[in-house]
């Protein structure tokens, strides 16, 4: 099951971003596969997901 970490993912974006000179899209897509995610989208659907729902997928 994935479960992502925020904080992680917020850093390795932004290290990607700013340090690694990539858009921010390609920087949370680099840092969402880096969690199991396929993309940044799945990684924001899922966190969308858990919201309303209030508990794990």
């Amino acid at each position: 099951m994935l479960i992502p970490d925020i904080e992680a993912f917020e850093e390795r974006a932004a290290i990607a971003q700013y340090d690694g000179g990539l858009p921010r899209s390609d920087a949370e897509d680099l840092a969402a596969r880096q969690q199991g995610f396929t993309d940044r989208e799945h990684y924001w659907q899922w966190l969308a997901d858990y919201v309303v729902a209030r508990k794990l997928p």
